[in-house]
């Protein structure tokens, strides 16, 4: 059903090879060989047939590209991103979709969030081309589409797939199967996640896993725990999250052809986003009758969550998860999730946030002009840049208010680069954090974690000094996104272990 290695392509096969793609079409359907317009919009709420193809056949290879978020001279009000389209492939025209995932999660890419993914049966290169190589054998016809129930349009969608027309199939040819579910976030007491559950006969084969931690500490202690067919209790049972994934002492960015991790800012951190892929080819779950894959949602997290003030290993934690079951089987399997509305797939906020656009005015700064810069890297793409000429009188000072006195987490989401300077953190007159270095070869866009507090009802105010730079750097600015109040989990306002404590005088960071 597909080269597993070069030797495979001196071996002759049967069948003609096709494609269906977004090419410019003639009134009667041919190809337009005097047009480039090769794309199509999908407005909200209307879904784009990619092939309706006529079987038997393989789909052998899926491509699709389109813009991102981001405004853009041919979007000037940004486009959809990726978790919003929601990819389905029907078989043999049946009712239910056989693949139901958000695009980016499918790829291996969750959280909306564009990136590279560099594996086997999916890739994504520069975060702009999707590519699927996941062999799809159909007996009698194939529908794949893509939904857009976001609020903006897909902008120049591009797309390609290639498949291969056969005569017939073998009779036990088992058919292609990918599942989304989310829970945002885990439920306290709610056992283990679920993966994929099951019945028929047939082999799975991967797992893309997002997690977005809602507690300080390492959230992946957990084991899989698959059980398969009469098993009372799962026999295929793991020895931590990072393990299943075939890493090793906690997920770092890596991309490898069976596994890898496309990105990570922190599976440590409060508010810290995850992903990972593991892709069973070499070594799929054979199953007879039905199957269950689960992974435990324990892990460390900080003292002032647990009952006992205690650090340990072995917690319950509440983090928002997201996965993609990826399978093989014979017969139609019963619907064990489905894809919730794109409202409910947003990540939610859990921020407060102030946004440093707000503060160009002089009075919020000292020496040097302040302007609004936008681009797509930024919290609705636009952050206030500080530009002082040397750290003498170079400041910037936000003022934000708190409703209510409740245990918060304060961060600063600060942009680096090869022309910023080192600054120091003070709250309402108190120094708090490290030193703030901004500098960097190439531009990015960070999560500065300062304090986790239980702030006073009222007005505050965030000053931001600058005390120098590196000797490589070419200048003193300063980029800030935003000021964010990070919400923690309700446990710690429960428990009130750091309640009665002054923050000024004892100052932590989980």
């Amino acid at each position: 059903m597909g080269a597993s290695s070069l030797d495979d392509l001196l071996r002759l096969r049967d069948g003609r090879s096709r494609r269906v793609s977004s090419t410019a079409k003639l009134p009667d359907g041919r190809p337009d060989p005097n047009s480039n317009a090769d794309n199509v919009t999908v407005p909200p709420g209307r879904t784009h047939v990619l092939a309706d193809l006529k079987g038997p056949g393989i789909v052998t290879h899926l491509w699709m590209t389109f813009l991102g978020p981001e405004p853009h001279p041919w979007a000037p009000d940004g486009a959809a991103n990726h978790r919003e389209m929601v990819l389905r492939v029907f078989w043999d025209g049946r009712k239910e979709p056989a693949v139901e995932a958000p695009v980016g999660d499918f790829f291996a890419a969750p959280f909306g969030q564009r990136m590279a993914v560099n594996s086997l049966p999916v890739a994504i290169e520069g975060g702009a081309s999707y590519n699927c190589f996941w062999p799809m054998p159909f007996a009698k016809s194939a529908r794949i589409e893509v939904e857009n129930d976001g609020d903006k349009a897909i902008a120049l969608l591009y797309h390609n797939v290639d498949w291969v027309q056969k005569e017939s199939l073998p009779p036990d040819t088992p058919y292609f199967h990918a599942q989304y579910r989310q829970d945002y976030p885990l439920k306290e007491g709610g056992g283990d996640y679920l993966i994929l559950e099951t019945e028929g006969r047939g082999h799975y084969v991967g797992t893309v896993l997002g997690v977005r931690s809602r507690s300080p500490g390492w959230f992946g202690e957990g084991d899989e725990k698959i059980a398969i067919d009469d098993d009372a209790e799962p026999t295929v049972w793991g020895t931590g999250t990072e393990d299943y994934f075939l890493c090793a002492w906690g997920l770092r960015t890596c991309s490898f052809p069976y596994f890898g991790v496309p990105y990570t800012d922190g599976g440590h951190v409060l508010g810290g986003r995850t992903c990972a892929y593991r892709w069973h080819i070499a070594d799929p779950i054979v199953f007879q009758k039905k199957i269950r894959v689960a992974i435990e949602r324990m892990g460390w997290i900080s003292v002032d969550e647990n009952p006992k003030r205690e650090s340990t290993s072995w917690n319950e934690r509440q983090d928002d998860y997201s996965s993609v079951a990826f399978w093989y089987q014979l017969g139609e399997p019963r619907r064990f999730a489905k894809v919730p509305p794109c409202a409910e797939r947003r990540l939610p906020e859990i921020d407060i946030v102030v946004h440093g656009r707000s503060f160009t005015d002089a009075k919020y700064h000292g020496a040097g002009g302040a302007i609004v810069q936008k681009g797509g890297w930024w919290t609705d793409y636009a952050q206030l840049l500080y530009q002082p000429p040397s750290a003498k009188d170079a400041w910037v000072e936000i003022p934000f208010e708190a409703k209510r006195r409740e245990p918060r987490r304060l961060v600063l989401k600060l942009t680096t680069s090869y022309d910023f300077g080192i600054y120091e953190a003070y709250l309402d007159g108190v120094r708090i954090g490290e030193r703030l270095d901004l500098y960097s070869s190439d531009i990015q866009v960070r999560e500065f974690p300062l304090l986790d507090l239980w702030l006073d009802a009222g007005p505050h105010k965030l000053r931001l000094v600058c005390v120098g730079k590196r000797d490589v750097s070419t200048g003193y600015w300063l980029g800030l996104d935003s000021l964010r109040l990070r919400e923690r989990r309700p446990r710690v306002e429960r428990y009130g272990h750091d309640k009665e404590a002054d923050w000024r005088k004892n100052l932590v960071l989980y």
